[in-house]
Parts: C-alpha cells; structure tokens; sequence
C-alpha cells in the first residue's frame, strides 16, 4: 500500500453529531479536499500541549466530500471538555494521515470485532467499502453496555440497506429487560455462529487494548487463525 505523505490542515468545526450520550462526531471543513485511506486516522490540536492534542480515528470515508470527520468519547479530560465546548466555527488544527488500519488487497472475506468507541476507523471502512461497491462480504460484530451506547446503528443499518453482503450483530454487556438480541461479550462460540466461515476472513480488531488482546487471543488460541489473518488497533486513551 503507498504511504500518504502526512500534512498539516487549519480548519475548523462545519458540523457537530450527537451519537450517543457521550459521544460526539465533529465535521471539519476539508477547504479543497483530504487525502486519506479509510481506517487511517490524524492527530487533532486544540491548543498547544500534549493535554489539547489526541490521535483520532477518521470516522468519515474518503467517499463523503466537503469534510472529515473525527468522533470522540467525551470524557472529565481537559481535551474533552474543551471539545465539548466547541461549536460550529471553532478553529482547530489537524495533522493527517497516519495509520494502517485498513483494508487489504486480495481479500473478499472480512469480519470485524470492536468495542465502544473503537468502531470509528470501522465505520469509516464499511462506508467506503458499501460506497465503492467493493466485492467485499463483511461482518461486523460490535459490543456495547446498554443500546444507548452504540455508535453509528443508523449509519450501518443503512449500509445494510444499500449493501447486501453487510452484516451487523449488535452484543450488549449490559442490556435492558426489551432487548431482543446478542448479549454478554464476544466469545468463541458467538464468532463461530455468526461467522461460520471465519476460518476463510481476514479479521479486524479495534478497541481497548484488553478487549482487542482478549479477542486476538480467541482468534489465536482457540480458533487457530494465523496472525497474518488477525490486523488491530488499540485505542489506549479517549
């Protein structure tokens, strides 16, 4: 895959999107266009200091024009809560691209396993890819507490829509008493039943650095994948 040669934007804030009750996406003007790979992410300045700047996965596809998109938990930091102060207009400085976390040539097959915020390079992935109308079949299987934690539901029931080879299956830790689907946590038994030929996928894995090694670790030891079948990314901080 070539490497993007990194540049640095001042732009500032076009759209907010409130995901979830934590979470928020921020559209940010591309002032003539960006270029970057879906799953590839850039660093994101408020101020000066490493307490104003974090690495953020690129939520938005290269296939949606006029802005790029990053989405963020918004937690006590002093980054976060800047940031959720943040309105329509707000300066901010960008660096980008950076990362390698994105799909791979030669491959049909895809399944991703994520938890929590970890599902923006996913989205961003799964968006190109429906949009591309790549030859790709691709699971998802994302895990949540309670259903008002999950992230983009609208944004990948629509790719379902659009996309018949896309699947979704939403597993929640935490799930109210009307909750009809997956619960618990990814496991070995839930990967073979809703992945049956999981042994044939190349698999993606992003989220918090435990869940991502737990369930490198199922892939690996109890599904006897290869490594070079199994590409993550840790989100070590929000």
């Amino acid at each position: 895959m070539k490497t993007k040669l990194q540049k640095e934007l001042n732009t500032k804030i076009k759209k907010i999107i409130q995901r979830t009750h934590n979470i928020k996406s921020f559209q940010l003007d591309d002032t003539g266009g960006v270029d970057f790979t879906a799953g590839q992410f850039m660093s994101v300045f408020l101020g000066e200091g490493k307490d104003l700047m974090r690495y953020l996965s690129i939520s938005s596809s290269p296939t949606e024009k006029g802005f790029i998109e990053f989405t963020k938990k918004i937690t006590d930091s002093k980054f976060s809560k800047r940031l959720d102060a943040a309105e329509v207009g707000t300066p901010m400085r960008i660096k980008y691209p950076m990362g390698n976390f994105t799909i791979r040539e030669g491959r049909k097959k895809i399944a991703f396993l994520s938890g929590g915020i970890g599902i923006t390079p996913v989205r961003s992935i799964c968006k190109y890819i429906c949009d591309s109308r790549l030859n790709k079949e691709v699971i998802l299987l994302y895990g949540n507490r309670s259903s008002r934690d999950i992230a983009f539901k609208e944004d990948f029931d629509e790719i379902k829509e659009e996309c018949p080879g896309f699947k979704a299956v939403h597993i929640l830790s935490q799930p109210e008493a009307e909750w009809q689907g997956k619960t618990g946590h990814i496991s070995p038994d839930l990967v073979t039943e809703e992945i049956p030929d999981y042994s044939e996928r190349q698999f993606y894995i992003c989220g918090p650095p435990l869940m991502v090694s737990g369930v490198k670790s199922i892939l690996q030891d109890e599904l006897k994948l290869s490594e070079e079948n199994i590409i993550t990314e840790n989100f070590k901080g929000y």
